[in-house]
């Protein structure tokens, strides 16, 4: 990932908040966002540091787990056919990667004109001969480098603060500082964020009526990072390469504060990857043991060329 553009050093530095596009239309570099940030020389860092005693967790929630899904999206489905009777079996999957874990890629989420990263126009998405902004541009070389988890869930238990990852209920900057400090955090520019919010608690404790009650919502709640220009100057000046959590939306939605939505800020205006629905509570549970919350990351997307998502392909390797 070479030509990387020298970003500007603070979010007050940026001269129009709400977008940084500095690739050419249709490039790799463009198609890549703030991806770019994880060149072999910090991807080499991030593995000589965090790969120290080969132990791996993988973060890929089972992917029948959310069913039914929201937002009217489909269903997982999974068949076996024979391919040669008697001798070999095929397997279909049929599924929207938004169901499941998945990463938002740059065509998932336009800004509040309707444009998408770098001024492409839905247009140019629908067009089957436009592969600009897909997400098959991150699978070239998969996404790579030091994770860091900010583990909300077990912040909460401490403080007696109860946690239900499908309602409006807000993390705040201030509690994801606080949690960095007390776990000795210091982030690094090309740093992998993750919050881990307690989803997969949550759906775990739901019956079956009240999983389907969720699905048919025209607008369900789901708990995340609030929205605040605090937090966008947070993601700004860390110069995150990419964000994830275990929560349906990665912010609080419906947002608390629209003029600060991250999806426009995160997606469309800085091409910063986000992260939905991880499993995180096995990465919990082994950086509480080892006591340390930071970790080497490998990520293969899918490798579709035009592409609006993909499952994460994801494995944390301490």
């Amino acid at each position: 990932m070479s030509g990387v553009t020298q970003l500007p050093e603070t979010f007050d530095d940026l001269p129009n908040k709400r977008q940084y596009w500095p690739a050419p239309a249709g490039s790799e570099e463009e198609g890549l966002g703030m991806l770019r940030i994880l060149t072999p020389e910090i991807v080499a860092e991030a593995a000589r540091t965090q790969i120290q005693t080969g132990e791996r967790v993988c973060l890929n929630w089972d992917i029948e787990n959310l069913n039914p899904p929201g937002f009217g999206r489909k269903a997982f489905e999974h068949r076996i056919k024979w391919v040669a009777e008697g001798v070999a079996f095929d397997d279909e999957y049929h599924f929207n990667p938004q169901q499941t874990s998945q990463w938002d890629g740059f065509r998932h989420h336009a800004n509040k004109d309707g444009v998408f990263y770098g001024g492409t126009t839905a247009e140019e998405i629908k067009d089957t001969q436009s592969p600009r902004i897909g997400i098959g541009c991150w699978a070239k070389k998969g996404i790579a480098g030091r994770g860091v988890l900010i583990d909300y869930v077990s912040y909460a238990q401490k403080k007696g603060i109860s946690l239900n990852a499908l309602s409006r209920q807000m993390i705040s900057l201030d509690e994801v500082q606080e949690i960095a400090r007390e776990c000795n955090i210091t982030f690094q520019k090309g740093d992998i964020f993750f919050l881990r919010v307690g989803l997969p608690g949550t759906w775990a404790a739901m019956s079956a009526e009240e999983r389907k009650t969720y699905s048919e919502q025209p607008l369900p709640q789901h708990a995340g990072i609030e929205q605040s220009e605090r937090v966008l100057r947070f993601m700004w000046d860390h110069h995150f390469a990419a964000v994830a959590s275990d929560a349906v939306s990665f912010e609080v939605f419906p947002a608390i504060n629209e003029e600060f939505d991250l999806h426009h800020h995160l997606l469309a205006g800085w091409g910063v990857p986000i992260g939905e629905m991880f499993d995180l509570d096995e990465l919990a549970a082994t950086c509480e043991r080892l006591g340390r919350w930071s970790f080497f990351i490998s990520s293969s997307p899918l490798n579709c060329a035009r592409g609006v998502s993909s499952t994460p392909n994801c494995m944390a390797i301490f």
